[in-house]
């Protein structure tokens, strides 16, 4: 434990300048991007050069750039991601009512992409070159090839609006109703996940297998264990090292695909909410969204790393 210990504080330290690059990156498209605050702040009205000197020089825009990142980053670590110049609210605010419905959709999208593709990546690979094994692909390649928000609109025609299983759009928060939070949310967490899961589903089969060649599993094997024993025990453990590596990109792709999801099925998420400020021209809220999903990515990332020192005890000595 010691080791891993310090192998994490080598990890978080290096992500220090991760984070600073990150925001330097958010802060300086931000800057050159077409979106002026003083002008979003008087949106609807006629202000003059005055008041929108005045606004800025309030704000430091007319500062150099170094000396506003600067600024900029110390009020991040003051927990300030500025004022919303449509709201008047705080971003953090707006970030923190969305944030918590993102990563239940994004969570339970994981979940489900984990489960499709351990059942299907080790049927395919117990069942090699076979009936099923051959469906599993086909089903796979399909899922790999179909884009998130065509999935989700044949789900919307076919699930909610024929057969009426599920709702076409909203949000039931589940302290309320936690039925009524699965069903609003089945939909968007399966159009969400099924991409994922068939990527995860041709590592699995192709981990699997190669761990069924080894010599070790046909020696369990012979010596009487039976096969769905040294399945579970041995070959899914050894197996499944190198899919959690690649489970750790796939989050990112699932963070990044819940702004489409969200908006299909108007969930007021991280997504719904930085589609409606780059609409209105409201910089403070992307840069907070855009900053708030690129911290939650380097987190989830940093547990899976985590999780792999400790499935895989050859890369903790290695370490």
């Amino acid at each position: 434990m010691v080791q891993i210990a310090r192998i994490l504080v080598r990890r978080i330290a290096l992500l220090v300048p991760l984070m600073l690059g990150i925001v330097l990156f958010v802060f300086l498209v931000m800057r050159f991007s077409d979106i002026d605050p003083a002008a979003a702040f008087y949106q609807g009205t006629n202000p003059t050069p005055e008041q929108l000197h005045a606004f800025r020089e309030e704000h430091g825009l007319l500062d150099p750039l170094p000396v506003r990142y600067v600024a900029f980053v110390g009020e991040l670590l003051q927990g300030d991601m500025g004022i919303s110049v449509l709201t008047r609210a705080p971003v953090l605010d707006q970030v923190s009512t969305a944030l918590p419905l993102t990563m239940q959709l994004t969570f339970l999208g994981l979940g489900i992409a984990v489960v499709i593709a351990l059942v299907l990546g080790v049927t395919a690979a117990i069942h090699r070159d076979g009936l099923p094994d051959q469906l599993i692909r086909v089903l796979s390649l399909t899922g790999v090839a179909a884009p998130g928000f065509w999935l989700a609109l044949l789900m919307i025609q076919y699930l909610a609006v024929g057969a009426g299983w599920f709702p076409t759009s909203g949000y039931v928060n589940p302290a309320d109703s936690f039925t009524g939070w699965l069903r609003t949310m089945t939909l968007p967490a399966f159009a969400l996940s099924l991409p994922v899961a068939a990527q995860l589903t041709r590592i699995v089969r192709t981990a699997v297998v190669e761990e069924l060649d080894k010599d070790y599993v046909r020696t369990a094997i012979g010596s009487g264990l039976p096969p769905v024993v040294v399945v579970g025990r041995n070959v899914l453990r050894n197996a499944l090292i190198n899919p959690l590596t690649v489970l750790g990109l796939r989050v990112g792709y699932l963070l990044g695909g819940a702004v489409v999801i969200e908006t299909i099925f108007a969930l007021p998420g991280m997504g719904n909410l930085m589609i409606t400020a780059v609409k209105n021209g409201d910089p403070a809220v992307v840069q907070g969204v855009v900053i708030t999903t690129a911290v939650g990515f380097v987190v989830v990332n940093l547990a899976i790393d985590i999780l792999y020192l400790l499935v895989n005890p050859r890369l903790r000595s290695a370490s």
